[in-house]
């Protein structure tokens, strides 16, 4: 428990306090942590309690400053603990995890922002051109961002605030540089943001993302960070391999009829299994949704065609037209939905938003070059599911065609496919989720194996069979229901199958 003192957590002594401080020290109520700092609490380390107050801190070495350079594009300490502001301070200040780095400079404009601790920001315009100075590393890491890190930066600004916006940012540096006496930076700036947006031919970029962009193929490069994440994780497990049984053609079917079932029922296209099989297998079309109903044909097309299925890209312009054509199938009756057509708007779950429609093409052919490089057929179908999924380029039906182009890849190598029942929605949402959202790529994986095991494990040569097996192993529960009284979908049980095959011996068609 921390002894109670008149004096805040950090603080600085002065001449008015010195004698206080020297009192309270002697008592064993404040230790020192750095040049006239000092703390009250005797139990965390120094690093600990300054980085917990790092801000604070700094305003009491240098009151009033401008947080700048390279600290005020990363609003953290650099690698080495470094801070740099512009302050009337000159000398360097060395605490424990922490690097305090003044220079000289125009103080805060009322462009800057008011940051904590009575601190100011430089605005977005100031920071570009203060870290267009040249800089050098010395004694730690260098004031201001290099080449390839002011190249990336400038396209992680198009990217948050779109190309138009990055250009408003480049206005208001016109504007402030002569009042900051940055003029040649700005002509610098001007340069690096032309060739990004390819208006300044012949300024060679660096950094991989700044020249896709230039070339007119800008890709998400936080997209990029989590594919490469899902494919070490799928490089460490040891192989998958479910070779897939030798079903009559029925068998086929049915097993693809159950895929084209279960991959609209999770996007929302709920028909009962009975009606789903007469729209299907009989032609039986809906007169009130005459659309869902070809959503569901339209898949069951797809993945039935044993040709298709076995068709995989070699090059990425077999990638995009591929995705292309399957989708229009899908989406044939949907014209709202720009069947085939890459989204032209920004499209979103939640608080999610998927890539940006002019980062589509480039971002999914940078996946597609990390899918090359697999060779196990469930390592190419998780990454390839994962790699749709996640850029979503169409404005709907991004789902279906992903896990259409996930079976693809098993179905061309003889294995089993990948299913995702009903009640399996919610854990195949979570595992996208636990990647999207935090780079853990091991939920994906483990729940896509179980699955495989799923669809393996049922006897699909007969529908009635199948459905019987379906229906105890829980696959057709709604997942909020399940969920709430704890059931989740299992592995059939051997007097199950026995029930079923005794059940339904000899039942014709599918009855």
């Amino acid at each position: 428990m921390r002894p109670s003192t008149p004096f805040a957590e950090v603080f600085l002594s002065t001449s008015k306090t010195s004698e206080l401080v020297v009192d309270n020290i002697a008592a064993g109520r404040l230790r020192k942590i750095g040049p006239s700092l000092y703390t009250s609490n005797l139990v965390d380390a120094p690093e600990a309690i300054i980085r917990r107050n790092l801000w604070q801190v700094v305003s009491l070495y240098c009151p009033g400053a401008l947080v700048t350079d390279r600290t005020g594009i990363e609003a953290k300490p650099a690698a080495d603990g470094s801070v740099f502001v512009v302050a009337d301070r000159v000398r360097d200040v060395n605490l424990p995890g922490l690097k305090i780095r003044p220079r000289n400079g125009p103080g805060p404009t009322e462009a800057d922002n008011l940051f904590m601790g009575g601190l100011h920001m430089a605005c977005p315009a100031r920071l570009l051109l203060d870290n267009m100075k040249p800089s050098r590393s010395r004694s730690g890491v260098s004031r201001t961002l290099n080449r390839v890190e002011m190249e990336t930066y400038l396209d992680r600004l198009a990217i948050q605030r779109g190309e138009d916006g990055l250009n408003r940012v480049r206005d208001e540096a016109r504007r402030v540089a002569p009042l900051l006496g940055l003029d040649e930076e700005m002509k610098k700036l001007d340069r690096l943001v032309g060739a990004l947006l390819g208006s300044r031919p012949g300024v060679e970029m660096t950094a991989l993302a700044a020249v896709a962009r230039g070339a007119g193929r800008p890709y998400d490069p936080m997209r990029m960070e989590i594919f490469e994440a899902l494919r070490t994780e799928l490089a460490s497990q040891p192989p998958i391999i479910r070779r897939a049984p030798t079903l009559v053609r029925q068998g086929d079917d049915n097993l693809a009829f159950f895929e084209a079932y279960f991959s609209n029922f999770i996007e929302g296209t709920e028909f009962r299994v009975e009606e789903a099989a007469d729209i299907v297998f009989n032609g039986v079309i809906p007169v009130d949704r005459p659309q869902d109903a070809h959503d569901v044909l339209g898949t069951f097309r797809i993945v039935s065609d044993r040709r298709e299925m076995c068709t995989l890209p070699k090059t990425v312009e077999e990638f995009i037209s591929m995705l292309e054509r399957r989708h229009a199938v899908i989406m044939e009756q949907r014209p709202d939905k720009k069947p085939g057509k890459f989204k032209d708007k920004p499209n979103r779950v939640g608080q999610r938003e998927f890539v940006a429609p002019n980062m589509v093409l480039g971002t999914l052919e940078k996946g597609f070059e990390i899918y090359r490089t697999m060779t196990g057929a469930f390592e190419r179908a998780t990454f390839m599911m994962y790699l749709v999924s996640e850029v979503h380029p169409f404005i709907d039906g991004n789902g279906r065609v992903a896990r259409i182009m996930m079976n693809a890849e098993l179905v061309a190598d003889d294995e089993e496919r990948i299913l995702v029942p009903i009640v399996y929605r919610s854990n195949y949402l979570s595992a996208l989720r636990a990647l999207s959202n935090n780079r853990h790529a091991t939920p994906l994986v483990r729940m896509f194996d179980f699955a495989q095991r799923y669809a393996l494990s049922i006897p699909w040569n007969s529908f009635a069979q199948a459905s019987h097996v379906l229906t105890g192993t829980n696959a057709f529960m709604n997942p909020d229901e399940a969920d709430e009284i704890g059931v989740r979908l299992r592995l059939p049980t051997a007097e199950l199958l026995q029930e079923a095959e005794d059940a339904f011996r000899g039942c014709p068609g599918r009855c």
